[in-house]
């Protein structure tokens, strides 16, 4: 196997994706050959160079896994907290271990997830270029006007910039808030929240029911099943994969 980056060797291991991987570098916790390495940059053989990630010999050659979470509130979207708070991996117990969530879903957000060990495949889900859209059913206080409507639908100034055009319909009008579908196509951190937030309605729930071709369907909170194979066909076809 050709030298590269550790945290791309990591991400074909399926240890995490690339980003995830990065950051469990930052923390120490990956050795190769014995020596902690911290610092982003470091080439490596994985054919020769021995790699730990958390004291566990890593491999590349690795069976692919993928399992579709309904997450609830409360868990945090990471393999470990630091902290010791509940993240999505008690969720899945029984399943294969090496597993990990791609992309974000926050700790008060609740639906459709993915875990696999597939880390070219997460890289691919989470990078702005593949656009791979996801929808959410939002609620938010108060009554969005035509105008609010159309920041969203159009594109909202965050401090990290301009938000891609979403696709936003008004699904219900409660006594007190709204319900609204939003598409989008990029993931910015707390994206929905933060667009709707700066359009003056808050979010008060935020449940994912679909990322590109997959459907949350009727997965209850907190159960798991495996991805279907024409999912993951379908999938890899969304991402550029075939």
């Amino acid at each position: 196997m050709a030298i590269e980056r550790l945290q791309k060797i990591m991400a074909k291991a399926g240890v995490a994706s690339r980003r995830q991987s990065e950051e469990l570098i930052l923390r120490g916790l990956v050795s190769v050959d014995g020596k902690v390495i911290r610092e982003m940059g470091v080439k490596v053989d994985a054919d020769v160079n021995v790699i730990e990630v958390m004291g566990k010999v890593i491999s590349v050659e690795a069976t692919r896994s993928y399992v579709v979470l309904n997450k609830p509130r409360g868990f945090l979207t990471t393999v470990t907290d630091p902290f010791g708070r509940p993240t999505v991996m008690k969720l899945i117990a029984g399943e294969e271990s090496n597993l990990f969530p791609v992309g974000r879903l926050d700790l008060n957000s609740e639906g459709l997830l993915l875990l696999t060990n597939d880390g070219d495949l997460a890289h691919r889900m989470t990078h702005p270029k593949y656009k791979l859209s996801k929808t959410y059913e939002v609620t938010v206080s108060g009554f969005p006007n035509t105008e609010a409507v159309w920041k969203l639908r159009k594109g909202v100034l965050l401090e990290s910039g301009l938000t891609r055009p979403a696709v936003v319909r008004i699904k219900e009008k409660r006594e007190r808030n709204t319900v609204l579908e939003v598409t989008i196509s990029e993931g910015k951190k707390r994206q929905v929240r933060r667009m709707c937030q700066a359009v003056g309605h808050p979010v008060l729930n935020l449940k994912r029911g679909v990322i590109g071709p997959i459907k949350l369907e009727d997965l209850k909170l907190g159960e798991s099943r495996p991805l279907s194979s024409q999912e993951l066909s379908d999938l890899n076809r969304a991402v550029g994969r075939i």
